[in-house]
């Protein structure tokens, strides 16, 4: 260990060489270098958790930063306080008028400026489905929609409502493609955004949803999520859609409970690049809302809406 130092390079002991003093003087290093390193080790034990952090973040899987355009405008760019009874305002509202089934074999008509059926009183939108005969129907209803009066790419909808009770009713908050920008068949291929249904059947149990050409519910592919509220039809709740290049959410009073991914896998995946409006409706049957019948002795039934606010993507 120590050859090289303390003999010649001929092997012999230099002159003078006192093998006492140099034994005790190699003791004392040792001793000495035992105390560096015990204390040398008791920096490192200290320094020990902060290592191993450093380490399983650097070994982490790096997520990508949140899209800094998912912020809204405070103030909204479109609004419906409904603080004028009679008719719809139709400065902002359009009726979607028949009795065809609507795709879904719903059984009522809906009505145009009938206020039996659409009105604003008291502060409120009130969209009434009635058992009535009427063109060849047994019900009634009305099916509002802001189309060419309401058309957004993006954004915050906020509606404030209170759904409709009994079995039969199929109350809907949802969004539908402005034009055919990507096929001329609208539905499903331009999408639809559900922001709220429920069906009577099923009381209080909320759905978002959002239907392509790739994700339906035609062929068994639509992505959707549920939310119980056990007040949804006794009180009101704020039914809110954030929608962004990135994603689509949806929340009741704030609480997020349903979020669908752009996928980047084409418009057949995500047309939700184009401009939507909105639609406010209550049915009455149909393939969903009529699968354990109606139960006539329920009617009138109302969907009451307190506001409607969109607020822009902020840029």
């Amino acid at each position: 260990m120590f050859r090289g130092r303390y003999r010649g390079f001929d092997g012999r002991r230099p002159e003078g060489f006192n093998a006492g003093l140099f034994r005790r003087w190699q003791a004392g290093s040792l001793a000495a270098n035992a105390y560096f390193w015990q204390k040398k080790l008791r920096s490192m034990k200290a320094l020990l958790p902060f290592v191993l952090v450093a380490v399983v973040l650097a070994c982490r899987p790096m997520r990508p930063a949140a899209p800094l355009t998912t912020a809204f405008e405070s103030q909204p760019v479109w609004a419906d306080e409904f603080d004028r009874d009679g008719l719809p305002d139709p400065t902002r509202w359009s009726y979607a008028t028949g009795g065809h089934g609507w795709g879904n074999n719903e059984l009522q008509f809906y009505t145009k400026d009938r206020p039996e059926n659409a009105r604003v009183e008291n502060g409120r939108l009130i969209i009434e489905a009635r058992k009535e005969d009427f063109q060849g129907k047994n019900y009634t209803s009305a099916r509002l929609l802001t189309k060419g009066k309401g058309d957004w790419t993006y954004g915050r909808v906020v509606v404030r409502a209170r759904l409709p009770a009994g079995r039969g009713t199929w109350p809907a908050i949802w969004m539908l493609a402005s034009g055919s920008a990507y096929s001329p068949n609208a539905w499903p291929d331009n999408g639809e955004i559900d922001i709220m249904e429920e069906v009577g059947y099923e009381p209080n149990v909320i759905h978002a949803s959002i239907h392509t050409k790739a994700f339906n519910h035609v062929i068994g592919t639509h992505k959707t999520a549920t939310v119980y509220i056990p007040t949804a039809q006794s009180g009101f709740h704020d039914y809110r859609l954030d929608w962004t290049p990135e994603t689509i959410t949806a929340f009741v009073d704030d609480k997020p409970y349903a979020t669908f991914n752009n996928t980047h896998g084409g418009w057949t995946e995500w047309p939700f690049d184009k401009p939507q409006y909105l639609l406010l409706n209550l049915a009455v049957g149909g393939n969903w809302g009529g699968q354990k019948g109606i139960d006539d002795s329920i009617f009138p039934q109302s969907m009451e809406v307190d506001f409607v606010r969109i607020y822009a993507l902020r840029k």
